[in-house]
């Protein structure tokens, strides 16, 4: 396989920065969603430490991309969409952190990293961190 030339590398990585995000807050509406059977502005803007302001122009972007809606007084729900998109997330985080485990990466340090790493690896990487593991990928 040829080499890419390495300003392609930096191509991606800020095409990946792009989309972090958007995965994130479709991560986590998902995860609240599970967790407390809603998902608030509030709830968000302290799980990432950021203002309403912040969380509001997120949720902005995500309705104009079709991956959430919100619904005033009743929180925020993710699109067919958003939540194939949170799943495909949620599976590729899942596969980092336990290859970061089975690394004997300490558990807090595994947390901490893999909340970067797994949006910065391929379809490729993730899928040798699955065959490392002994997975079958989702169907």
């Amino acid at each position: 396989m040829k080499s890419q030339p390495k300003h392609e590398y930096f191509k991606r990585v800020r095409q990946d920065h792009q989309t972090e995000l958007v995965e994130d807050y479709v991560e986590e509406i998902a995860h609240l969603h599970t967790q407390l059977g809603e998902a608030r502005a509030s709830d968000l803007a302290e799980c990432f430490g950021v203002s309403a302001a912040a969380v509001s122009k997120v949720i902005a972007r995500l309705k104009r991309d079709g991956l959430a809606v919100a619904r005033p007084y009743r929180g925020i729900f993710l699109t067919d969409e958003g939540d194939a998109l949170a799943k495909r997330v949620m599976a590729r985080h899942r596969v980092v952190l336990d290859a970061l485990r089975a690394l004997g990466v300490p558990e807090e340090v595994a947390r901490a990293d893999s909340e970067g790493i797994e949006h910065h690896c391929s379809e490729e990487t993730v899928n040798a961190m699955r065959d490392f593991l002994g997975r079958q990928p989702p169907s």
